[in-house]
């Protein structure tokens, strides 16, 4: 489980990395404490990388508060402080990423910070996947 502030980014990009990086055999998820709707540059770097995001819907973490997850990634230290207890206790990771849509005003001109972030998601995810396989 993937969690951010507005699940309209980074928490989604993870989701679908994860997704595309395993083949669908980890089942990954995402949500987020304030859900905004989903951001364009984070469908465009996604779409870039050949996943296609645009159809996700944006969800707020209390939906999964009930639900099993082995490990929980919190992606900014907000929605970190804000994290719920999960009935499985899962294991709890907090990787601080910035969020892309704050790097520069309009949609457009914040695209590379989008980039960056799923570049950055991309190597932590596979370090992560690389530690879990051992």
């Amino acid at each position: 489980m993937f969690l951010c502030t507005g699940n309209s980014a980074r928490s989604q990009i993870a989701e679908a990395l994860v997704t595309r990086m395993t083949g669908g055999e980890v089942e990954a998820a995402s949500a987020g404490s304030h859900p905004k709707a989903l951001h364009p540059n984070a469908v465009r770097v996604m779409r870039k990388r050949g996943i296609d995001i645009r159809g996700n819907r944006t969800k707020h973490l209390d939906e999964f508060v009930a639900q099993r997850f082995d490990m929980v990634i919190t992606l900014c230290d907000r929605v970190r402080e804000v994290c719920p207890e999960f009935p499985s206790h899962p294991r709890l990771v907090h990787w601080s990423i910035p969020d892309p849509a704050l790097a520069a005003p309009g949609s457009r001109a914040s695209y590379p910070a989008f980039e960056r972030t799923a570049t950055e998601l991309e190597a932590r995810i596979a370090f992560l996947l690389h530690l879990l396989n051992e």
